[in-house]
């Protein structure tokens, strides 16, 4: 990242919201801008929403055990739209489930995210209240891919474009684990290697 001030001066840590993250309106137009060169509108009415467990360094002071992934640390919550761009980002410690993480994301990140009308989730996110969740903080329709279905659901976008997503960030040295004392940094991080990735776009 070779203008680092310019890079900070597009996200802002959301002070005491516990990993979420307050994009400046200069990051959302990078991806509206994106989107429109596609011929999409800016608001995406589809998103993918997928989780990452990370395991700490000493430096860190925020963790938890995610028995299922074996991993002390912290989870990375993302939602993407069908090219793989950032719609949202939220940190919690890693044994805070799929599911819960995902619903605390998509309340936080609502009015951005206000246009989706559907959002793709693998089996994890099975259960009746993430459907409530999103339908109450979205309006919008959870559609769960499982991955031995995945090449029998032709209309619909992949759910190997949110892990490519995760494989963009995980380039950055700084990210390959979690280095950070806090949630909001770690969100913060991520979110300026996103900007890193779409920057080179143009």
């Amino acid at each position: 990242m070779a203008n680092g001030l310019y890079l900070l001066s597009l996200v802002v840590p959301a002070v005491g919201s516990n990993g979420a993250v307050i994009i400046r309106p200069s990051f959302k137009k990078i991806v509206f801008t994106l989107r429109s060169q596609q011929d999409r509108s800016a608001l995406t009415s589809f998103i993918i929403v997928d989780a990452q467990s990370v395991k700490n360094t000493a430096t860190a002071e925020n963790k938890g055990y995610d028995a299922g992934k074996k991993i002390s640390g912290i989870k990375r919550h993302l939602a993407v739209d069908i090219n793989g761009f950032p719609q949202a980002i939220h940190i919690t410690r890693a044994n805070v489930s799929d599911r819960d993480g995902a619903s605390a994301m998509l309340a936080l990140h609502a009015e951005h995210l206000k246009n989706v009308r559907s959002v793709l989730v693998d089996g994890g996110y099975t259960g009746t209240n993430f459907a409530i969740d999103v339908k109450t903080n979205l309006k919008a329709t959870v559609q769960v891919a499982k991955r031995n279905e995945l090449h029998k659901f032709e209309v619909l976008p992949q759910r190997w474009l949110v892990e490519r997503s995760f494989s963009w960030v995980e380039k950055c040295r700084r990210l390959w684990k979690n280095c950070e004392r806090q949630l909001h940094t770690s969100a913060t991080m991520m979110t300026l290697a996103f900007i890193s990735v779409l920057l080179r776009r143009f």
